[in-house]
């Protein structure tokens, strides 16, 4: 709901950052990369109890998922890059609650339900993309991203400060599982909205 508000802040705050790597001949992929292994690690972070280093992890996660963007956009996209950036984003989204379900398997239920609440918005965005792509529309909103983005209650803003919301209070998993996984079923019918309108 809000990532196109907070995109340019975040954009300006990267770029040093990224001109700085480009420079040393840091591609946009193997941040991607570390950047999937660094969000990797915080299922046995979360599963062991650590959840302020898995808070920690979450946010290295998000800064190399924002930098190479910056420096991909500064050298240069490309379609594999696109791809795995949105792929490994939503790997990454349901690694979050099976690390709060291998921590606690009394927490197994609303992580269940909150990664079948991701499957939702995560199809429907990638489905949109599809047939978006199919039929050249361009999201105006964002016209930098790799593929059409659709957005909308629950984006990535609201989704990592609900992992952090989780880390900083785990005893509080369960509800905030349930809660967000309302708001992500509320994305995923307006988004079928959307396309049902959109492509009929």
């Amino acid at each position: 709901m809000i990532d196109s508000a907070i995109l340019p802040l975040q954009r300006r705050l990267l770029l040093p950052v990224a001109a700085a790597l480009a420079a040393r001949g840091i591609s946009a992929d193997r941040i991607t990369l570390a950047g999937l292994a660094l969000g990797m690690l915080v299922v046995p972070a979360l599963a062991y109890g650590h959840f302020w280093l898995a808070l920690g992890l979450i946010a290295l996660n998000r800064v190399a998922d924002g930098l190479d963007g910056a420096v991909a956009r500064l050298v240069g996209p490309t379609d594999r890059g696109a791809f795995m950036d949105i792929a490994f984003d939503f790997l990454f989204y349901a690694l979050v609650p099976l690390g709060f379900a291998l921590a606690n398997p009394a927490h197994a239920v609303p992580a269940a339900v909150l990664i079948t609440a991701f499957v939702g918005t995560g199809s429907s965005f990638l489905a949109f993309a599809a047939i978006a792509a199919k039929r050249c529309i361009k999201a105006t909103a964002y016209p930098t991203k790799g593929l059409y983005y659709l957005g909308g209650l629950t984006e990535g803003a609201e989704t990592i400060a609900v992992f952090a919301l989780m880390c900083v209070w785990p005893a509080a998993f369960p509800v905030l599982a349930y809660l967000f996984a309302a708001a992500c079923a509320m994305t995923t019918l307006t988004r079928w909205r959307q396309g049902w309108q959109t492509f009929s």
